[in-house]
């Protein structure tokens, strides 16, 4: 297929300019930079930095890293579903994956074609996402919430050419879903799907009850024998880790979905970068996972992880529910546990939070957007988690590019996203001139390295409008590098407020307004104004049993920030509108509240 050979080409092209010098004027390379310590010295003399290269990047696929993995801990625990009941060995998820693998190349799939996995947390999903990998097929992370419009773009974008997903989850009715865009699925056989609107769909696969037009997950397990293992095994001789293995959508929080695609060697090699910072080939870590697999934080730092680090992964239930987080933790004995600052935030307020025993918990990532240093005490002291450290990324990275490291003082753990990864560049430029600005002044974080996407899948336009020709990816968060190397991420591009020509930060705002004892949550946003161009809104959660006064907020603004930085419009609420990863959505807030205030 063209897009598929042209992403081969991008990889290419990739790896030839990755091997070039970065021909950046008075920028350094970094090698002091060590994989889990960090910098005690200054390495930085301006806003650019390079990660180590002392640690080879692997050029293993996705399947050979899970092989080897089983092969070194066949008995030991890969995979526990708390909510299904579920316990996989290594051996026995590796057996399973081949089974799967075969099945779906006996019901007529072929390496690279797209499978959408369309549902929440559950073994299966795991599953497909490392048989399409050992099969040469791209997986879909489709967003379990989507629905009929959604879905259709998504299908249709990508080509997708199977689509496998539970009959219902929640108010989901994922086939009545499907029949809205594919009609022709009730009268259709198992695998001959003829779709007027989604012409590349043929295959529908289910995980529980037999539907019409439908395979079962059980019969595409038992539908390879030895003449498709062969083949499956012929397949395998062909995959190269430049190959895409994974399409990831970015969550929405800034407008249309894109496909970002990810090959083995981008995924494979965050996932190995991310379990040696935070030390988990050093001791079996049991890492409880809340997040969700459609997203990258459950799929590459949970399931990646756990297939070159051999890290058991441990899902706590199918969606997130912060009770059954903190279960699974006592339950399982888990040491680490990964969430958004939402997530972390559900837990802590959790009314029986001190009856469990979370004394197993040394730490975790957290992660997906700013985290307000109030909220990273509580989680350390409260949750036992004192290596907690945070990672910064985007899926187009892979994803995570910038993290802490277990040994980082509290400022470094609550004011930054950490250190480079290796094998990684950074760069902050200087909004008025392009150049590299200097160290502490705010520009828009690039970033280069194995970690860029090779593209959004069959979108050119929009791929070019992020990644230069030098291949540098504009992340579009506006940053701040420190002599040591330190990120911090001051906000969004895109969510910058200019009030009055004042450039006003969020996230700093945002910092403040959390250390009020009342206040659960915040979320600044900008919103318009006829004669400043736009006023400050904050949109606050107030603590359980806790009442606030918008007077209350704004005495304690004054003195303590300039006074244009005082928000002009408080507004107290109970929730934000959120991704299903956690993400809140910023633009859909600011939508909310311009009605809300009658703009």
């Amino acid at each position: 297929m063209a897009s598929a050979a042209g992403l081969k080409l991008v990889a290419q092209e990739v790896l030839a300019a990755l091997g070039k010098p970065p021909g950046l004027r008075g920028a350094q390379r970094v090698s002091a930079l060590h994989i889990n310590t960090n910098p005690v010295t200054p390495i930085a003399t301006n806003s650019y930095i390079q990660g180590t290269t002392t640690v080879p990047l692997l050029t293993k696929t996705v399947g050979q890293c899970l092989e080897e993995t089983a092969h070194r801990f066949p008995d030991r625990e890969a995979l526990v579903f708390c909510r299904d009941a579920v316990r996989k060995t290594f051996a026995q998820f590796i057996q399973e994956v081949d089974q799967a693998a075969a099945g779906l190349l006996a019901i007529g799939l072929k390496k690279g074609d797209r499978l959408g996995m369309w549902g929440p947390n559950k073994y299966e999903w795991v599953l497909m996402q490392f048989a399409t990998a050992q099969a040469g097929i791209i997986l879909v992370s489709v967003n379990p919430a989507y629905q009929a419009q959604e879905l259709e773009f998504v299908i249709k974008k990508v080509g997708c050419k199977a689509l496998v997903f539970p009959t219902q989850f929640k108010t989901q009715r994922y086939y009545e879903i499907l029949k809205q865009t594919c009609p022709e699925l009730e009268k259709s056989s198992p695998g001959g799907i003829k779709s007027k609107r989604l012409p590349d769909l043929s295959v529908v696969i289910t995980l529980d009850s037999k539907l019409p037009g439908t395979f079962q997950m059980s019969e595409v397990m038992q539908a390879g024998d030895s003449s498709h293992m062969k083949q499956l095994r012929d397949v395998q001789q062909t995959l190269s880790c430049n190959e895409p293995v994974n399409i990831q959508f970015t969550s929405g929080t800034t407008g249309s979905p894109k496909g970002a695609t990810l090959s083995h060697r981008n995924i494979v090699n965050n996932a190995n970068l991310i379990g040696l910072r935070l030390g988990v080939n050093q001791q079996e870590s049991r890492t409880a996972l809340p997040v969700p697999l459609y997203h990258c934080l459950g799929s590459v730092g949970g399931g990646m992880v756990m297939a070159v680090h051999g890290a058991p992964a441990i899902f706590s239930s199918l969606s997130f529910e912060g009770k059954a987080v903190l279960e699974a933790v006592a339950q399982e004995k888990c040491s680490l546990l990964h969430g958004t600052p939402t997530m972390f935030i559900d837990m802590l307020s959790q009314p029986e939070f001190d009856s469990y025993d979370l004394s197993s918990l040394q730490g975790g990532i957290i992660a997906g957007s700013p985290v307000p240093p109030e909220i990273m005490k509580k989680i350390m002291t409260k949750m036992n988690m004192r290596d907690i450290v945070v990672a910064y990324g985007t899926t187009e990275n892979s994803p995570v590019t910038f993290m802490g490291f277990p040994q980082d003082n509290i400022s470094q753990r609550t004011e930054t996203v950490g250190c480079i990864f290796p094998h990684t560049e950074a760069k902050i430029e200087d909004p008025e001139t392009g150049e590299i600005a200097a160290l502490n002044s705010p520009g828009e974080l690039q970033i280069r390295g194995y970690c860029v996407m090779l593209g959004y899948w069959e979108d050119p336009v929009k791929t070019n409008e992020v990644i230069a020709d030098d291949r540098w990816y504009k992340t579009g968060d506006i940053a701040v590098l420190d002599k040591y190397g330190y990120c911090k991420i001051v906000g969004r591009c895109k969510d910058m407020i200019i009030r009055g020509g004042e450039n006003i930060y969020p996230a700093e705002l945002e910092q403040f307004l959390h250390t009020h004892p009342k206040i659960e949550e915040v979320q600044v946003i900008g919103v318009k104004d006829q004669r400043m161009g736009e006023e400050i809104c904050a949109c606050i959660r107030v603590k359980a049993g806790q009442e606030c006064t918008a007077e209350e907020i704004k005495a304690f603004c004054k003195g303590k920030i300039s006074h244009f930085k005082i928000p002009r419009y408080i507004v107290f609420m109970e929730k934000y509108p959120l991704t299903v990863s956690g993400k809140i959505q910023k633009y859909k807030l600011r939508e909310q509240m311009e009605k809300q205030l009658l703009f």
